[in-house]
């Protein structure tokens, strides 16, 4: 273990003493920063709390036939509600022409339905992506994806039992 020298110890306390100066003279302030207030976010789509709102809001409709292009890996049981790992994957080229744009994820009957939305461009070389998602409950998980050309398709939904909820529950 690297002992603190003298000299850094003394200048972490300078700076630390010059922030805390600068922070009392009200120079700096924290503000407040809401998603909502960031262009292009949708905001009326995370705050919908029904399914049918969120679709309509994020996508413009309630239904998406399923693509064999659109895969949905979740764990049949999650213990835990709270951290459900998924994982996302859309073949699509991913050349200038054609690409995928956006995808989301949806659960049926979460307090939020819309849990995720992602934005790609072709420099991303794949559609690919791998989160965990809160749950409240056994609920189906759902993608849709849209491509560059405006072209909508969708996973089939997919059943996931939670034993401990992770929004509350």
């Amino acid at each position: 273990m690297k002992q603190m020298q003298r000299r850094q110890f003394l200048g972490t306390g300078v700076t630390a003493a010059a922030v805390a100066a600068v922070a009392g003279t009200g120079l700096l302030r924290a503000g407040n920063a809401f998603a909502d207030n960031v262009a292009g976010w949708p905001a009326k789509a995370f705050d919908a709390k029904v399914l049918d709102a969120a679709m309509t809001d994020s996508i413009g409709k309630t239904s998406v036939p399923v693509s064999p292009k659109v895969s949905l890996k979740a764990p049949t049981i999650a213990e835990n509600g709270g951290a459900v790992p998924v994982t996302i994957e859309v073949d699509s080229p991913m050349t200038a022409d054609d690409y995928i744009a956006t995808v989301w994820l949806f659960v049926d009957h979460n307090p939020t339905p819309l849990a995720s939305q992602f934005n790609f461009t072709p420099a991303c070389g794949k559609a690919y992506i791998q989160e965990r998602i809160k749950m409240a409950k056994t609920d189906n998980v759902r993608v849709i994806a849209k491509t560059n050309k405006g072209e909508l398709m969708a996973s089939a939904p997919r059943e996931v039992k939670v034993t401990i909820g992770g929004c509350g529950g």
